[in-house]
């Protein structure tokens, strides 16, 4: 192993609409390959109504469940890396002469930006990247352009200040992703190289479709779906407060007749979606066939959905867990993680930028 200057720790958060996703990664150098580990992390449920389509609307709620999961996680970090979601985000990419600097390329999108933003630019945060050389010509640089209402970002801001942390990078949902996937390694054919991999992350209130290309993010798109559902036909069907409805859900006792009448239903909907979204997919861009579905996000952990969306799509599907190939720190319990990692895929790419 090589040693040298530590950078200071920075966790990964990602603010649901129902919790709180925090995660620390660590890695080690060594002759054959590089090590991630895992030293700390924590899912820490959010009060109610504290986010609502992906924006927080009660800035306290969120930042005291942020100081919650970095307490009972034991991380020492200081700062953090987190995420806007997708549909609070405009992309372009755009073509700029690849012989300018870096400051000329930023001078240059300041004064070009406005033709592709539909908001006055002093409302909101703007950032760019590096793709490349342009296919249709090498001597221009294709650039990504990112840009944010300035309140999506600052709300999110403000709830790690109440933490006690400091923002020091604030992503987009889809790129942390994107950075997760390449750490399912032999989950995938290929390791995902010169694959279509479609990623469905089926949260609480949402799923959204991720499409990558080459490990690459080529299509995302949200829809209104989500483990909410199935916990609010177990509130009505059996009695139950939504509390105790949640509980149930996850720690089972329910009625014999929950799994057919319920759970499977549930499960064939989900799958149902799913296929939907593919094939608005394919109506809407140049591919007509996926070689692989991973299957992330909270209700991805329901037993048996992999199954189900495989043979529902006909081509096969996994559960994503980005930690299979990593070491675990002695806090953490193998299990639990285990059965949390497809809820973690997106506070794992953001953690993973503590190696930029």
């Amino acid at each position: 192993m090589f040693w040298g200057s530590r950078k200071p720790a920075l966790v990964g958060i990602d603010v649901s609409s129902t919790a709180v996703k925090l995660l620390e990664l660590s890695k080690s150098s060594g002759r054959v390959a590089s090590q991630h580990r895992v030293e700390s992390y924590a899912v820490e449920p959010l009060p109610a109504n504290a986010v609502v389509e992906n924006n927080i609307a009660d800035v306290g709620a969120v930042g005291e469940a942020i100081r919650s999961a970095l307490k009972r996680s034991g991380s020492k970090a200081k700062r953090a890396a987190l995420a806007v979601s997708g549909s609070a985000v405009i992309t372009k990419v755009i073509s700029m002469p690849a012989s300018l600097s870096d400051r000329e390329m930023e001078d240059q999108i300041e004064l070009e930006a406005d033709q592709y933003i539909p908001y006055p630019l002093e409302e909101v945060n703007l950032d760019f990247q590096k793709l490349g050389p342009s296919q249709a010509n090498p001597d221009m640089m294709d650039i990504l352009l990112a840009a944010s209402r300035s309140e999506n970002v600052d709300d999110r801001v403000a709830a790690l200040e109440v933490a006690g942390l400091t923002a020091a990078v604030v992503d987009i949902e889809a790129y942390a992703m994107e950075s997760a996937c390449r750490l399912l390694g032999d989950q995938l054919p290929d390791s995902g190289r010169d694959q279509t991999i479609a990623v469905a992350d089926v949260g609480a209130a949402t799923t959204t479709l991720h499409v990558l290309h080459d490990l690459r993010i080529v299509y995302t798109r949200e829809q209104n779906f989500g483990g909410r559902l199935l916990t609010e036909e177990i509130q009505r069907r059996y009695g139950l407060s939504y509390e105790e409805a949640g509980m149930a859900k996850r720690q089972g006792g329910l009625p014999d007749n929950y799994a057919p009448e319920v759970l499977e239903p549930f499960k064939e909907a989900m799958a149902q979606q799913i296929s939907r979204s593919l094939q608005f997919f394919f109506s809407s861009s140049a591919f007509n066939s996926i070689d692989h579905i991973v299957m992330a996000g909270g209700s991805s952990s329901i037993s048996g959905v992999d199954d189900a969306v495989e043979e529902r799509v006909g081509v096969p599907a996994i559960i994503a867990n980005p930690f299979a190939e990593m070491s675990l720190s002695s806090r953490i319990k193998a299990q639990k993680l285990s059965s949390d990692a497809p809820a973690m895929m997106i506070a794992c790419g953001l953690a993973l930028r503590s190696f930029d």
